[in-house]
């Protein structure tokens, strides 16, 4: 629904200012002039009537961005837009070199958004983020060359400023909105819950192991069947005075 929303703003001031003769280029960031600070509000809603492909151009990555950034970063998705877009034109008001231009157009929030999605996805290393990240370099790549003053008419300071905020932001929320899931001995770990030592209770009951059986070896080594005996020879008497000269085996 914002996405939508946000292109139906867009395409309102584009349409009014083509059947008007209001040149809302006027509203947009003027930089270093004190009026021209009415431009960090509206400059991301206007585009040149003069040129239907800027505000095309431009529709579709803000549709997609906005729309990726409200699914995946509930959580923090208003913050991260409102400061993709204020912060971006108070940087361009501050920092262009172009102090004699209007700066006007929704790529500046483009970049920042581009920037925040890859960086983010990247270093919370959680999946569904990272698909993200890949997706946004895939298609929106090439948006890296906006970031140099290559075209006279192009607001590469814009660009520029938007990058830099997207990827700020990115590094100042990593902690805030979806994480990756934890295993159970990270939360452990947080909570100050030392975890069983598995690893020593296994190397426990090994060496109880090879103690008992060393025990029963021992035993059994230990445990001898002795026979006392005499030879059949010495035990057959030869006669009745043999017999009573016969050894007596006490253990018999």
């Amino acid at each position: 629904m914002y996405p939508a929303l946000l292109l139906i703003l867009m395409w309102s001031f584009y349409l009014l200012e083509r059947i008007s003769s209001f040149d809302f280029y006027k509203w947009g960031i003027f930089p270093k002039d004190l009026l021209g600070l009415r431009g960090i509000i509206f400059s991301p809603l206007l585009h040149s009537p003069s040129d239907f492909g800027h505000i095309l151009n431009n529709s579709g990555p803000i549709a997609i961005l906005f729309g990726a950034l409200i699914y995946f970063y509930r959580e923090i998705a208003a913050q991260i837009f409102f400061y993709s877009w204020f912060v971006t034109g108070l940087f361009v008001w501050v920092f262009a070199i172009n102090t004699g231009s209007y700066h006007i157009g929704m790529s500046s929030v483009i970049y920042a958004l581009a920037g925040f999605l890859f960086v983010s996805g990247t270093i919370r290393k959680y999946r569904p983020l990272q698909g993200i990240s890949l997706f946004v370099i895939f298609v929106y790549g090439s948006l890296i060359w906006g970031i140099f003053p290559m075209q006279a008419k192009v607001s590469w300071e814009g660009h520029l400023a938007g990058l830099i905020t997207g990827v700020t932001l990115a590094f100042l929320y990593k902690s805030k909105g979806p994480q990756a899931p934890k295993y159970q001995y990270e939360i452990e770990k947080e909570l100050g819950i030392e975890p069983p030592d598995l690893e020593g209770q296994w190397l426990e009951n090994i060496r109880l192991a090879n103690e008992r059986a060393a025990e029963i070896k021992r035993q059994q080594e230990d445990f001898k069947i002795v026979y006392d005996y005499v030879s059949n020879q010495e035990a057959t008497p030869k006669s009745p005075s043999d017999e009573k000269n016969l050894p007596i085996d006490p253990n018999l």
